[in-house]
């Protein structure tokens, strides 16, 4: 962990920005290190040093890296974003999954319009029909996982509601 390492001689970057003496029981130093100026001035400009410095007297010595890391990254988004700051780039991610299933869905389903049509052998040639005899012995392979493609589309939308991602949603 940092806070056991020795430190050097110059102030941290906490107390560089707030042009104070660095003490040696100095809270900040172990977290904000002088060569890092830039993390300490964004965690201060949207948490400020005295909310900064009491969350980390609160939490326990082995979590305060972790929390320095959140806080900064959240002050990272928070100025990219002053509106949403985390939420909107949560959103963002579940928008971009909800596409994602949707598209995997539509594969789902054409795989098993095609695996219909080539097991029925309607209009393929002996060599398309020795083929599909080949993606026959896949799902043996597989543990039976083409059996999860053959849902119809009405099954499909009715577990479709149980990962809706498509609400923001407030805290």
């Amino acid at each position: 962990m940092r806070s056991q390492e020795p430190r050097s001689t110059s102030s941290c970057a906490a107390c560089k920005l707030l042009k104070r003496r660095c003490g040696p029981n100095c809270i900040f130093a172990p977290y904000f290190r002088s060569d890092e100026p830039k993390k300490f001035a964004k965690v201060h400009k949207v948490f400020g040093a005295s909310n900064v410095s009491k969350i980390l007297i609160e939490v326990p010595e082995e979590q305060r890296e972790d929390t320095v890391n959140s806080l900064a990254y959240e002050a990272e988004v928070r100025l990219q974003d002053p509106v949403y700051g985390c939420i909107g780039a949560i959103a963002l991610l579940q928008r971009k999954m909800v596409e994602l299933q949707h598209d995997l869905t539509l594969a789902r389903a054409r795989l098993a319009l095609y695996a219909g049509t080539y097991s029925a052998g309607i209009g393929y040639t002996e060599s398309d029909r020795f083929s599909m005899a080949a993606l026959g012995e896949f799902p043996v392979a597989c543990g039976g996982i083409m059996n999860s493609f053959s849902q119809t589309s009405y099954q499909v939308n009715q577990d479709a509601h149980l990962y809706d991602f498509t609400q923001i949603p407030y805290i």
